[in-house]
């Protein structure tokens, strides 16, 4: 079949019989007409259709392409994420895991780990739930289910699955606003949990993105489960206040086993800590650089008694002050990350955004001061860690905390203090007790 005839049915297929006939009439009066029936644009023979223009702009809410089977004998839960590969398994995506992984415990359930852009590793799953030692009762599988971005040239993945079987009454826990909107046309509304750790709204400008991510954000019928308090809040504040009848929230947990000072060179130089990603515009990553900068030619961090690490994804190679030339620390594993983050004295972590983010969290709870920007009711993390400093994001502001800081590291006596009144949780399974209590009331 031609181009222009297969065009034909998919416009027959997508505007009905009506609006086809009206197109044959116009074409045909142009000819009579002796005008020309075809457009420099319809002879265009890689035009695509509106619903194909679509799919291609948002290919990540592909919908999943699913099958029914009978109910089990066991209940499942399916994990919804883009990948599990090493560089993606920090920070949200380990927290979606470990929260599947204790929702498939509480209902005596199979967990199942889908992934869309990248095949999964068992061996990374199972190095997040034995450093957080979680047993699962049940067992767990995997299943690729890649997004198709042209089935014409895009050869088949032998590990993919030719389609997601699925059973009544099957949990989904989704972990971002397209994985989301992936899922919902497959399965019922109602059996969705969407993981909730940022206001993914404020990850785009106004456009598009954002008009769909506000649409998944204010359905009525899925249920949330947000990580904080603090951006629970600031989601109702701002016009999800459905979250308050299908919401839930729980505060993150940093095991002693994984999180705690690490020995040090008793005559070593002080260690400072940037959480660095370029590539991801909420991280601030050029700001954090100049801020760095600042401190080094204004010695608030004094080279002869400081080192410096970036650590993240992306670092491109960079000079501070003079020339001096940081560590850059990319790609570690779960242990590598917490050994690390045991031997900082002081960290930088900024988030233009509500959510506190992890690296704060993580150093705080591994003896470590850290200094952190302050964000709508983001405004004071010390009930999290005293060691926590917030600073409004301005120059003169980020320097002084960055000096504060680097008093108390310096001040044993006083950084020791604060790390005793932590108030981060360190048990995952108390973490998320009252809301896998209230998600299973009744089944």
């Amino acid at each position: 079949m031609s181009v222009r005839g297969r065009r034909f049915i998919e416009f027959w297929q997508e505007n009905g019989t009506r609006a086809a006939a009206r197109l044959i009439r116009e074409k045909l009066g142009d000819a009579i007409a002796g005008r020309a029936v075809f457009s420099k644009e319809d002879d265009e023979s890689n035009a695509e259709s509106v619903p194909q223009l679509r799919a291609r702009r948002f290919i990540s809410q592909q919908a999943l392409d699913v099958y029914t089977i009978p109910r089990p004998s066991v209940p499942r839960i399916s994990l919804v994420t883009d990948s599990i590969g090493s560089e993606s398994l920090f920070g949200g995506v380990g927290t979606a895991l470990l929260f599947s992984a204790q929702l498939a415990n509480q209902m005596n359930a199979t967990l199942r780990v889908v992934t869309r852009t990248e095949v999964p590793s068992p061996a990374n799953a199972w190095q997040i739930l034995n450093a957080y030692g979680i047993q699962l009762q049940q067992e767990i599988q995997f299943a690729f289910a890649p997004l198709k971005r042209d089935e014409i040239d895009t050869p088949p993945v032998a590990e993919a699955v030719p389609g997601l079987d699925i059973h009544p009454e099957e949990i989904f826990v989704t972990t971002s606003w397209w994985t989301t909107a992936a899922t919902l046309p497959s399965v019922p509304a109602a059996s969705i949990i969407y993981l909730l750790q940022e206001d993914e709204r404020m990850f785009y400008p106004f456009g598009e993105d954002r008009v769909h991510c506000e649409r998944v954000l204010r359905n009525q019928d899925i249920r949330f489960v947000v990580n904080t308090r603090l951006l629970y809040d600031h989601l109702m504040a701002t016009g999800l206040t459905h979250l308050g009848r299908n919401g839930f929230w729980f505060e993150p947990a940093f095991p002693k086993s994984l999180f705690h000072p690490r020995p040090r060179e008793a005559n070593g130089k002080k260690r400072f800590f940037f959480y660095a990603r370029p590539n991801n515009p909420r991280n601030l990553f050029q700001i954090g650089l100049g801020i760095i900068d600042h401190a080094v030619n204004e010695g608030i961090l004094d080279l002869e008694q400081w080192e410096i690490f970036l650590v993240g994804k992306d670092i491109p190679h960079v000079k501070f002050g003079a020339g001096y030339t940081p560590h850059r620390c990319e790609g570690l594993g779960w242990e590598a990350y917490a050994d690390l983050a045991g031997t900082i004295d002081l960290g930088l972590s900024l988030m233009y955004t509500p959510h506190p983010s992890y690296p704060p969290f993580d150093l705080a709870a591994s003896g470590a001061v850290v200094v952190t920007n302050r964000f709508t009711n983001k405004q004071d993390l010390s009930g999290y860690s005293p060691n926590i400093i917030c600073a409004e994001l301005e120059t003169r502001a980020l320097l002084d905390a960055l000096r504060s800081g680097v008093a108390i590291a310096n001040d044993r006596e006083t950084r020791h203090r604060n790390f005793a009144t932590n108030g981060l949780g360190t048990d995952w399974t108390l973490a998320f007790a009252d809301v896998l209590r209230a998600l299973t009331a009744g089944r």
